[in-house]
């Protein structure tokens, strides 16, 4: 960084000047359109201009981790989302769940860990926090590695209710990061907690074994 430059965070939200905020669609997502202005690193304050962000709410997602047999749980769903890639929209993903007013990113892990996999964590590890697409939406994940027993585990899951149909996969570690390597999991969540335990996996090994 230029000694010149000055340090990056010096603007804060009292820094942006919402005009008006707008709800132009709200159904099993919502869309607010926001009419705002805010500060520039010239000094000066920008025109007004309005953008339209997905209102998502904030997510829990947790990576099983089976210290003693160096194995992981990976879920396999349907994903509307990856429809017209050059893949499968059948993605190999982490367990995962909107977190519900009043209920903690710990509380989220454990509920959907027994929901999606039928899994129980002994303990967790927060990997980080991290906003998904700030450009576009509010959602921020709440990201995890939790320590599992993984020799009973695999099979389907999901709540009907929910149109929910899971297949819990068992990898071993290694596979699961070839997989990233190759671009087989290719999305976020997954990545920055398999790339996570690639770091850190020697440490869990002692100290969940």
């Amino acid at each position: 960084m230029s000694r010149n430059t000055p340090a990056p965070f010096q603007f804060s939200e009292k820094d942006v000047d919402i005009k008006d905020r707008e709800t132009v669609f709200d159904g099993f997502f919502r869309m607010e359109k926001l009419t705002l202005s805010h500060a520039r690193f010239d000094g000066g304050t920008s025109e007004v201009f309005s953008r339209e962000i997905f209102v998502r709410g904030d997510s829990t997602c947790v990576l099983p981790y089976d210290p003693q047999r160096d194995e992981v749980v990976l879920l396999e769903q349907f994903r509307p989302g990856a429809i017209g890639r050059d893949q499968s929209p059948w993605l190999l993903e982490l367990v995962a769940g909107m977190n519900e007013p009043e209920e903690s990113p710990e509380d989220v892990a454990h509920r959907e860990a027994e929901e999606e996999a039928g899994l129980t964590f002994a303990a967790m590890e927060r990997i980080c926090d991290y906003l998904v697409s700030p450009g576009g939406t509010t959602e921020m994940v709440y990201l995890f590695c939790g320590r599992v027993k993984t020799e009973a585990a695999g099979g389907l899951f999901g709540l009907e209710v929910e149109h929910e149909d899971i297949r819990a996969h068992v990898f071993s570690a290694a596979e699961a990061f070839a997989m990233v390597a190759d671009g087989r999991i290719n999305n976020a969540a997954a990545i920055i907690a398999l790339q996570w335990l690639e770091l850190h996996r020697s440490r869990l090994r002692g100290e969940w074994s």
